[in-house]
């Protein structure tokens, strides 16, 4: 299997939760410390996390540094995370507190010059495009809002300017455990050989991602699918063995 696996942990107070469809009215708060499932994940082999802050998201700031710096400090973990970021600023307290790829989505689409000076100053393999899509459209702002702009516009533009990857959530499919919406992905990766595309949103089980896999995805993110039990630590565990 050459598809990465991507833990997701999303993170409100500190705590581990898991919205339905981009919605915080419909949050499952699992009360686990994302530390020490962050230490779990690594302890099979995963490399890479994907870490959420999705008050961060609401704020328009990142709100949860202090549990991405305890995450980088206690795990070796390649860390992308995403939430709020907005400005230098918040970019640069992000890169600092652990992370080594930021994810930067509304700010692609309001502000595209400012992210392409991201992308030179910083290197495509720290600045990853969040291009969330709703209705075909990306969605901005913690997913309130849906722009004008379509996926592949946005990826089309940076692609052009040195883009290596993209996280693309299927809103509709977030957090539904239904499957990923796998003719988007295939698109988008054959139109942009040369940027890696993120799947994300729906995956609910082995299958979907040996799927995936075979449609030649180069990673994927996995969230509640965990948490419910649907893809256990032993089947990730498999699915790395098989890389």
């Amino acid at each position: 299997m050459n598809i990465e696996i991507i833990p997701a942990i999303d993170i409100i107070g500190g705590q581990c939760v898991r919205l339905t469809q981009g919605d915080y009215g419909r949050k499952t708060t699992y009360g686990a410390d994302p530390v020490e499932i962050a230490r779990n994940y690594e302890a099979i082999g995963i490399r890479r996390l994907h870490v959420v802050d999705l008050d961060g998201a609401k704020a328009a700031a990142p709100q949860n540094l202090g549990t991405l710096r305890k995450i980088a400090s206690a795990t070796g973990l390649d860390i992308q995370y995403g939430g709020g970021i907005k400005s230098g600023e918040a970019l640069r307290a992000v890169l600092e507190a652990g992370a080594n790829r930021a994810i930067c989505g509304s700010i692609a689409v309001t502000d595209p010059e400012r992210f392409e000076e991201w992308l030179a100053a910083y290197g495509p393999e720290h600045i990853v495009l969040g291009a969330d899509t709703k209705a075909g459209k990306v969605a901005i702002n913690g997913w309130t809002e849906s722009s004008e702009t379509d996926v592949q516009t946005v990826i089309r533009r940076f692609a052009a300017r040195g883009l290596r990857q993209t996280i693309c959530t299927d809103i509709s499919r977030d957090g539904m455990l239904a499957g990923p919406n796998f003719d988007l992905y295939a698109t988008l990766q054959e139109e942009f050989p040369q940027v890696e595309i993120t799947v994300s949103g729906g995956i609910a089980s082995s299958d979907d991602i040996v799927r995936l896999d075979g449609m030649g995805l180069r990673s994927v993110i996995v969230g509640k699918a965990i948490y419910e039990g649907r893809i256990t630590l032993k089947d990730l565990e498999q699915c790395l063995r098989n890389e």
